[in-house]
């Protein structure tokens, strides 16, 4: 086991990840953990949007290897994929988890005790998946686990619609950030994905995230440390703004923030009663967004391999491209 010791096993010992899970506990009634502020009371028994109380409920949790290289490894990557979500997104192709309430509810015990084994499984961190409407039970499940050796990097892997309240709440806790930026207009964020007001909330969170954490550190073996991941799932017909978004990264950031450029978009769940969404992309479209990663001036990132290769692909980072 590794000898390293993450900041949030300090912060478990001194008692500030206690305070801090009791915190999110009162963002959480009336509930204000998330840029929805839907207020409804989860300490009395409330769901809300999310449609989690006070226990969360995870579907899964397990190696990943389907995630960006510097997260997979060769261990893979720990995730726990938590039930419910803040958005409810009409393309997402996990909606038997985010939409459908799949799995099962957990005390912080049990939670931290899935930490603890995935880090036994050799795991190279600790993905939580969709933790922002699960805020109180990961803080004080990461306290339990961090008593009982939990040493992994932990990932905060979110839509991006997260407030900034709640994110400072895992300041030293989080070491890696992997948000989405999934629209740069607000009217499609509404109509797609039922995200009031996405495009401000998203873009201070990311600014938040990126004062955080920085820029994407890797290890000698190549494992990410520390540091922000943005993706951008490119959609058809341009209704993510993928233009828009980058640019945003480019010069609200740095050009050096890693991005993760995907192309994987297919008319899951709900998308195929659409005509705008219910067809998969196209290569000239995702064409159209490397040459905006080109324009927005960024240095850095990863992109998946379309069935035409593109001639003169970008050097992101000095990375293969990689097919989820």
């Amino acid at each position: 086991m590794t000898t390293f010791e993450p900041a949030y096993a300090r912060l478990a010992r001194s008692g500030e990840l206690a305070r801090r899970a009791e915190e999110a506990r009162r963002l959480a009634s009336p509930c204000r953990l998330c840029p929805r502020k839907c207020g409804v009371d989860r300490a009395a028994g409330g769901l809300g949007f999310c449609r989690t109380g006070t226990l969360a409920r995870v579907s899964h949790a397990g190696p990943h290897f389907g995630e960006e290289p510097p997260l997979r490894g060769e261990g893979g990557a720990g995730t726990v994929f938590f039930s419910g979500c803040n958005m409810a997104c009409v393309f997402c192709q996990n909606h038997q988890i985010s939409q459908e309430d799949s799995g099962r509810e957990m005390t912080s015990r049990e939670l931290a005790r899935v930490f603890l084994e995935l880090q036994s499984q050799g795991c190279h961190n600790l993905d939580l998946v969709s933790p922002t409407h699960v805020a109180a039970q990961v803080l004080e499940a990461l306290g339990l686990a961090a008593a009982d050796g939990l040493r992994l990097p932990v990932v905060y892997n979110s839509g991006g619609y997260d407030a900034v309240e709640t994110l400072r709440l895992f300041e030293g806790v989080v070491d890696i950030y992997l948000p989405d930026a999934k629209y740069g207009d607000d009217g499609p964020a509404l109509r797609l994905s039922k995200a009031p007001g996405y495009v401000e909330a998203n873009q201070a969170a990311l600014r938040e995230m990126f004062r955080q954490v920085g820029l994407l550190r890797l290890t000698r073996k190549g494992h990410a440390e520390k540091g922000l991941i943005v993706r951008h799932l490119v959609l058809p017909n341009n209704l993510a703004g993928t233009e828009s978004v980058l640019r945003f990264i480019a010069d609200e950031l740095s050009p050096s923030v890693t991005v993760s450029l995907m192309s994987q978009y297919s008319p899951c769940h709900l998308a195929g009663a659409d005509p705008t969404i219910n067809r998969p992309l196209t290569a000239g479209e995702y064409e159209a967004a490397l040459d905006a990663f080109d324009r927005a001036g960024l240095e850095s990132g990863f992109i998946q391999e379309f069935r035409s290769q593109r001639t003169g692909l970008p050097d992101f980072d000095k990375q293969q491209p990689f097919q989820w």
